[in-house]
């Protein structure tokens, strides 16, 4: 996700990934990562970070379902890996990279080639808006999980990759996703990153293909599609001729269609709540998440983020293992251990 062009597939760092549902309505687009809860939470931060087959991959973001009747559920997207999950130490990952930089590409392709597809089933979390309401923690903020026990994993349907791309320039560089793109059934909600997402994306997308890139083949619906967009670079066709491109207007142009407005939020109790910034507790799912994991997997944890604090000046060290501890004392203790820190943390305790 982070690195530059050219980067090696199995450097350690976050996965992401992005899907393109051409339905008879228009395009959704999901975009995602391998990780349960995303890495930044304040939206002003995002631009700052992103502009740079074995694993799950999750929606991260809270959306909404709305029926015919328009009554909304939240609902949350997880992609469960049907191959099984595979992981590489760092130390396996160095080796891959001295031999192949393009280790991850090649082994989906090549598994593409011999018919053997990767497959991930497609599951749902729903939350009632009423049940909203009432969960301790913020349930629009996307560094936090729905718990699976209060709210299951429901299979909608299964994703299979069956197909290589023909020109890769084509249809996988000129590609472009953003959570903006919905369809009617399908809406947003109070998620400060997904509000600032839906902006974010298209504005990176215009710097890199051009004002015209929903125009491409790759990124063009296949039905029919009413715009307010007109001309600006590479438009091949008429660029909507004479008629206007505002609402409201007297010159028989384009209408709003209240069929698609979305239902008012029905939000109940203190609006502070769903600022996170106010009695979010931020400790307590990392730690049961740290406690879920086995003595190995604890053990590369603490060394790998060990490793990445070697050389940061020692107080934002004990700053950032004082965050640790709050979420379970080995956690903390163990990164201390790592950085021989130990007396000092004691020290500051």
């Amino acid at each position: 996700m982070a690195g530059e062009r050219g980067a090696a597939d199995a450097e350690r760092d976050v996965r992401g990934f992005a899907l393109k549902f051409y339905t008879d309505e228009g395009n959704w687009d999901l975009v995602g990562n391998n990780t349960p809860v995303f890495f930044v939470r304040d939206p002003y931060k995002f631009p700052d970070f992103i502009r740079t087959r074995q694993l799950h991959g999750f929606g991260s973001h809270t959306y909404s379902f709305i029926n015919a009747a328009g009554e909304r559920v939240w609902v949350k997207f997880h992609f469960k890996s049907m191959q099984g999950i595979a992981n590489l130490t760092d130390a396996e990952a160095a080796r891959i990279v001295g031999e192949d930089r393009e280790s991850h590409q090649r082994d989906l392709f090549e598994s593409i080639e011999r018919a053997d597809y990767p497959k991930w089933r497609l599951c749902v979390q729903i939350m009632t808006e009423a049940e909203a309401d009432k969960t301790p923690y913020d349930p629009f903020d996307l560094t936090k999980i729905w718990p699976h026990k209060d709210y299951p994993l429901i299979q909608v349907g299964s994703l299979e990759l069956n197909r290589n791309p023909e020109n890769y320039f084509a249809e996988i560089e000129q590609a472009a996703f953003s959570p903006a793109n919905v369809v009617p059934g399908i809406g947003h909600s109070p998620d400060k990153m997904l509000q600032f997402r839906i902006f974010a994306y298209a504005d990176a997308h215009r710097y890199r293909l051009g004002v015209n890139y929903e125009s491409l083949p790759v990124n063009r619906p296949r039905c029919p599609v009413q715009t307010y967009h007109r001309d600006g670079a590479m438009r091949f066709d008429g660029g909507g001729g004479r008629t206007v491109n505002y609402e409201p207007n007297s010159f028989g142009g384009p209408v709003e269609d209240p069929r698609f407005e979305e239902p008012p939020l029905r939000i109940s109790g203190d609006a502070a709540r769903y600022d996170h910034r106010l009695g979010n507790d931020d400790y307590k799912q990392a730690g049961a998440l740290f406690r879920l994991m086995s003595r190995e997997q604890q053990k590369q944890l603490v060394g790998n983020i060990g490793a990445a604090m070697r050389g940061v000046p020692e107080p934002i060290q004990l700053r950032q293992i004082a965050h640790f501890l709050k979420a379970d004392a080995d956690y903390g203790r163990g990164v201390a251990e790592g950085l021989g820190l130990a007396k000092e943390l004691l020290a500051a305790v």
